[in-house]
């Protein structure tokens, strides 16, 4: 028979921990996730697998210690790709999901307040995943643009990036560093305070000033930053006419090394949440030292010498060999005479 999966994940979680194989360790199957994020496609679901995948590597994570890969066997007896999942791969793959669906955003809301808890960090979940993957790619982005306006006769590089900054901004670049919060922090980026949009919008900014060098040999650093600054200019206006706001008018967002710190501090507590034999070892650790000890001479079997009850306890008043009773230390004696 077909077994029955939750519909909604529901915002205390009870149906996801429902799901969970105990083996050793809680991990939970993948295709059993998608149904309770409330996807119906492996294949598409995949892609969100692979998605959280590649942020679990841009967060330094070891990927194959929480994405396992696995197969599983159909109602119909077919064999089918399957992950196996610990705790913290199912809540980057519901950071990855589409939060428009509400099963995701119940999802998304359970595992970041299970992370925040963890590491002590806030994290605005909504886009972070995205945020992250982008400012990566802004950081390869702004490499290549440095070669490439090198090669092209750029020596003051820190005027060529800023007039590209005025361009798409129509302001002062100290101005935009004053917007978004980091006049006073100068080793950090502006790029690292700035949401999806935005960060996409400056991505596209670099990609096409990079494009129109090499595509029209532009050389020397006032013909360069002429180039910047009009490509600028034209993301300006796409992101108006695309989004309906400029970029200086997007809100600010979380720090993301903030972000990074908050999932990947929590990666060890969500491992050590799920460990059930350390959970067991644990138990018995603190049951051993919670438990008084037992007395000198303990009798095997006897709840009272095995609680520490050092009162007598069994021996007779006329008892030789040294019972309590007796005036002797044994709280329970086992001479011939007591027995």
């Amino acid at each position: 028979m077909a077994e029955t999966l939750p519909m909604r994940f529901d915002e205390d979680g009870e149906a996801f921990e429902s799901l969970a194989k105990e083996n050793g360790r809680r991990t939970w199957s993948a295709r059993k996730l998608m149904v309770a994020l409330g996807y119906d496609n492996w294949s598409a679901f995949k892609k969100v697998i692979e998605k959280a995948m590649a942020s679990c590597a841009l967060l330094g994570v070891q990927i194959f210690d929480h994405f396992a890969p696995s197969k599983v066997t159909s109602a119909e007896g077919r064999e089918l790709d399957d992950y196996t999942l610990s705790r913290f791969a199912c809540g980057m793959t519901a950071l990855n999901g589409d939060s428009k669906n509400r099963n995701v955003a119940a999802a998304q809301a359970y595992f970041v307040s299970m992370a925040e808890i963890f590491s002590g960090y806030g994290i605005e979940h909504a886009e972070s995943m995205d945020r992250l993957a982008i400012r990566e790619e802004m950081s390869e982005r702004e490499i290549t643009l440095h070669q490439t306006a090198s090669r092209s006769g750029v020596e003051n590089h820190a005027s060529f990036n800023m007039a590209g900054y005025v361009g798409m901004y129509d302001m002062d670049y100290q101005e935009i560093r004053r917007l978004r919060n980091v006049s006073d922090r100068p080793r950090r980026s502006v790029l690292d305070f700035m949401g999806k949009d935005e960060l996409a919008g400056n991505l596209f900014r670099l990609a096409l000033t990079e494009g129109r060098i090499k595509r029209e040999g532009t050389r020397g650093q006032g013909p360069l930053e002429r180039v910047a600054k009009e490509v600028g200019k034209r993301v300006r206006q796409t992101m108006h006419a695309e989004i309906g706001v400029y970029p200086e008018q997007l809100p600010t967002a979380q720090d993301i090394r903030e972000i990074r710190k908050g999932l990947k501090g929590s990666v060890k507590d969500f491992v050590r949440f799920d460990d059930l034999d350390a959970d067991r070892e644990a138990k018995k650790l603190y049951l051993s030292q919670s438990m008084p000890d037992p007395t000198p001479n303990a009798v095997p079997g006897c709840s009272e010498c095995a609680g520490g009850n050092r009162a007598p306890h069994f021996g007779a008043a006329n008892c030789q060999s040294g019972s309590i009773a007796s005036g002797g230390t044994v709280a329970h004696c086992t001479c011939n005479f007591c027995y």
